[in-house]
């Protein structure tokens, strides 16, 4: 009614005010709203150099970022970006860095991986790695050229879940457990000792490290009677750089425990005294939770435990990580579970967890057959067919008197050229045109060594249908020594794997009614147990080309590895950075940029 008395004129006036903000209004909070839902963006500037480091007590030079061993921990949230601008201050050396288990949709060059996904950084060169984060979950980077993971290459990435979203647990605190392991001569006498004539191992490592920390020549549990007595206790203060990564706790509460390995050699075992863990997570990808006294964690595995303080809080409990799947030669790695109502150097009562007995592969696979998905609104549901089966036998063989694994009898030997440059721009010369194997020989006795145990080298590629299902089938066998077969850890790059089961002996398609179709597992890292194996299912979704590989260090170093292609015309314009070596240099020198 009041507005007949205003006039026309500024009634008029007034509702284009009000109007006008009613509009600035309503941008305001759709601005408010599209800021509430963004990514962000988190920025990271790292030199790459060899320093001088006490890992274990033992001074040596360790491969470590902006001055720090392990690397930097990473941390961000689902759908973040991460850019990394890494400087090689490497005197004589290439480096890249591969960001295990981020899949790389829409960005395969970043991938980190050597001769695959991109040339190797050179000295003085920096390379500027910009990736998504698509899911939360336990993750770390490693180096993937040489052996510089064994040099000390590695670090932590932790993803949150999205801003507004939740875990499908609950948790007062987490830790973040990075395992290693550690020698005391370097990754470059290791490398010369795999590729020499006959092949000189350099045998265990010396040390098992929590977060890069360690002890060697002393233990922790030195007075117990039943430790080796032959080690002192080791006399800490609590800052060397090898002094125990101690885990602080509140009575009455339930911690994340995140682990991961990117050990070069080792399988572990972790056991925490007078605690039950419950296991909820797995690869990044969520589990039906189940307790566990102890936990097997092969490389390049990861996971999240839950552990909830309800022991005598006047006391310290032990955490110790033992060798498995090989005959030990280093002393568990142990840490202290301290409540804060004691002091951190307070010993426990008593003495460290026992690991399983090594070769105890009952444990083992009855840990492993726990591992099961969580439900299908988490979890996608294998596809129930494939169209595709690739049989992958892996051995151990000799090549002119040299020591190699192999694949199919094929030694991977990575070519000069990015398969993902030679692949996009047509460069059959880059690589094997000749497709792999997708079987080994129908006589073949897995059981038994072959009496002619030659191979050959190859760096060929299987193409895969875009959006094809794949089956691929791990097949274990006898090493070249008598009545032998090791354990392997397999880790698929740019994709996540259904683990359909595992079984004895080799292969048959009368195992298919045995597969888990229900609930597995969905990870990027499997074990095959010795003269087992283990089927995989998973579904080429993800343009690029990418490694599949065994993740002991060695084993990798001498050939034991696959090489995957899909969809390669669909990938985005490559940055000419990741593809300045070979023909594609070569290409991009006199002027052809494609």
């Amino acid at each position: 009614m009041g507005t007949r008395f205003l006039g026309e004129p500024f009634s008029r006036s007034f509702k284009g005010a009000l109007m006008v903000l009613c509009i600035l209004l309503l941008l305001i909070q759709c601005s408010l709203a599209a800021t509430s839902n963004k990514s962000s963006n988190h920025f990271y500037k790292w030199e790459v150099e060899y320093m001088y480091w006490s890992p274990d007590g033992l001074e040596n030079v360790v491969m470590g970022i902006n001055g720090k061993f392990p690397g930097p921990t990473i941390r961000a949230r689902a759908g973040d970006t991460v850019h990394v601008q890494l400087k090689n201050k490497l005197h004589t050396e290439g480096v890249v860095i591969h960001w295990h288990g981020i899949r790389q949709k829409g960005t395969p060059w970043a991938d980190g991986t050597a001769s695959i996904s991109q040339c190797a950084i050179n000295p003085g060169e920096t390379f500027d790695y910009r990736f998504t984060v698509d899911r939360a979950g336990t993750y770390f980077y490693h180096g993937h050229y040489g052996m510089q993971r064994s040099a000390g290459l590695y670090g932590s990435l932790i993803v949150d879940v999205a801003e507004g979203e939740t875990e499908p647990f609950q948790y007062d605190g987490e830790f973040d457990l990075l395992l290693s392991d550690w020698w005391h001569k370097s990754a470059h006498h290791q490398e010369v000792g795999l590729s020499s004539r006959p092949m000189r191992w350099i045998g265990e490592p010396q040390s098992l490290l929590i977060n890069g920390r360690g002890q060697f020549g002393c233990s922790l549990a030195a007075h117990y009677s039943n430790d080796n007595s032959s080690l002192s206790q080791c006399n800490i203060t609590g800052h060397e750089q090898w002094a125990p990564y101690i885990l602080r706790v509140d009575p009455n509460k339930t911690y994340r425990i995140r682990l991961s390995s990117t050990t070069a050699l080792a399988s572990l075992n972790v056991g925490i005294g007078n605690h039950k863990m419950v296991v909820v997570e797995a690869d990044g990808n969520y589990l039906q939770p189940f307790e566990t006294d102890d936990l097997d964690i092969y490389s390049g595995e990861s996971y999240s435990v839950l552990l909830k303080t309800s022991q005598d809080p006047s006391q310290n409990y032990w955490i110790s990580f033992g060798v498995r799947a090989r005959k030990p030669q280093t002393p568990q790695a142990l840490t202290i579970l301290n409540y804060k109502t004691n002091s951190a150097s307070k010993l426990p009562l008593s003495p460290p967890p026992v690991t399983p007995r090594w070769d105890d592969y009952a444990h083992s696979k009855a840990f492993t057959n726990k591992v099961k998905a969580l439900d299908h609104k988490t979890i996608p549901k294998p596809p129930t067919t494939y169209h595709r089966r690739i049989i992958l036998l892996n051995t151990q063989n000799k090549m002119d008197g040299y020591t190699k694994w192999s694949i199919n009898n094929v030694s991977l030997s990575l070519p000069a050229t990015p398969y993902l440059g030679s692949i996009r721009f047509g460069l059959k010369n880059g690589f094997d045109q000749t497709t792999p194997p997708e079987n080994f020989t129908v006589p073949y006795d897995v059981m038994k060594p072959p009496r002619n145990p030659n191979t050959t080298t190859g760096n060929g590629v299987y193409m895969l249908g875009y959006y094809s299902t794949v089956d691929v089938i791990l097949q274990n066998a006898n090493a070249l020594a008598e009545n032998v077969s090791e354990t392997h850890p397999w880790h698929l790059h740019g994709h996540d794997f259904w683990v359909l089961g595992y079984g004895e002996g080799r292969f048959t398609e009368a195992e298919e009614k045995r597969f888990n179709m229900k609930n597995p597992p969905y990870r990027n890292t499997a074990v095959i147990f010795p003269y087992g194996w283990t089927a995989l299912r998973f579904v080429a979704d993800n343009p690029g080309v990418w490694a599949f590989h065994c993740h002991i260090e060695p084993h990798l170093h001498l050939g034991m590895g696959v090489v995957l292609a899909e969809a390669v015309h669909r990938v985005p314009k490559i940055p000419n950075e990741a593809l300045s070596c070979g023909l594609t240099g070569k290409k991009f020198m006199t002027g052809n940029n494609f």
